[in-house]
């Protein structure tokens, strides 16, 4: 039995209560209060049909505090989503990685932002092109542009960069250096755009080639907006898209549970966190300001991984 134990990679103690009759099958999961807590998950996966039950639990606590009653631990919302069939079906792809040693995420607001393109195609055929920008310590998208039929200019970047500025800091000068992350689209290396940018007192930097891991946050934004607002909105053609673009961010920004700040939405994170910066104090100092990413273009040169 020890040798059968072994190659089954169990407990030898397992099989000899299964031989002997002592093994009790398990029940099928169930709890009595789960009967008031399943409609309001039902209705949360109905209106969010893209979001795992992390997320799901993170709403409906929302929703228990609301009305005095106790949280629900994810691991019964998972048993419970699990049971009735709620659950997403898993992704299985496998996609060959890449090295990457940078961190993008920083300690504070307004240190770096992360800034980066979106397309996608409406039911007629219509093409939607846009470009946002983000914070890289609280998510939040700070300002963002989007065009049909034609592709983002320099212009609309550096429109965009001007009213991130003033929406952080109330200027149209960042108080001190901010980090500008980008890819190495035209919009965002054009001479006008680098020039703007210094002007802002924004510092340029820009991922290697083949290199979305060194702008992740841009990049799991993207599939977020892709998974969690296109997919599952009616979008017949570029103006019905348009119209619908400003509430998907907003809604994000209000709502969506982003896993790196503990199950919060960027604005309650910023709420909790930064009260002072919601009142319109800035939020980087010079001396609190990281080094550029390791392996980005910062300007014209590279610095060293």
């Amino acid at each position: 039995m020890s040798a059968v134990a072994r190659t089954l990679g169990v407990s030898r103690s397992n099989l000899a209560e299964r031989l002997d009759g002592r093994a009790k099958p398990r029940r099928r999961y169930h709890k009595a209060q789960d009967a008031a807590v399943l409609p309001m998950v039902r209705r949360l996966v109905d209106e969010r049909p893209t979001y795992g039950y992390r997320r799901i639990t993170a709403l409906l606590n929302r929703k228990l505090a609301a009305r005095g009653d106790p949280p629900a631990n994810h691991k019964r919302v998972y048993r419970l989503m699990k049971v009735h069939g709620l659950l997403l079906q898993k992704h299985t792809a496998d996609r060959p990685g890449r090295a990457h040693d940078g961190k993008v995420v920083v300690m504070r607001s307004n240190l770096r932002w992360c800034s980066d393109g979106f397309e996608f195609a409406c039911w007629n055929g219509e093409i939607v092109r846009g470009a946002f920008v983000l914070d890289a310590h609280d998510r939040e998208v700070i300002a963002w542009r989007a065009v049909a039929g034609a592709g983002i200019s320099g212009s609309d970047i550096r429109d965009m960069m001007l009213e991130a500025v003033e929406k952080r800091f109330g200027a149209i000068r960042a108080p001190s250096p901010v980090e500008w992350l980008s890819d190495n689209g035209s919009p965002y290396t054009a001479r006008d755009t680098r020039l703007f940018a210094a002007q802002l007192n924004l510092t340029p930097c820009f991922t290697p080639v083949a290199s979305p891991e060194s702008n992740g946050i841009s990049e799991a934004f993207v599939k977020t907006i892709k998974r969690d607002y296109v997919r599952v909105r009616a979008l017949p053609d570029a103006r019905a898209a348009l119209d619908q673009i400003d509430g998907w961010f907003e809604d994000y920004n209000d709502n969506h549970p982003h896993s790196g700040l503990r199950m919060r939405s960027p604005r309650e994170f910023r709420r909790a966190h930064q009260p002072a910066a919601l009142s319109g104090s800035t939020g980087a100092t010079p001396s609190a300001l990281p080094s550029p990413l390791p392996g980005i273009m910062t300007g014209r040169r590279r610095t060293p991984f």
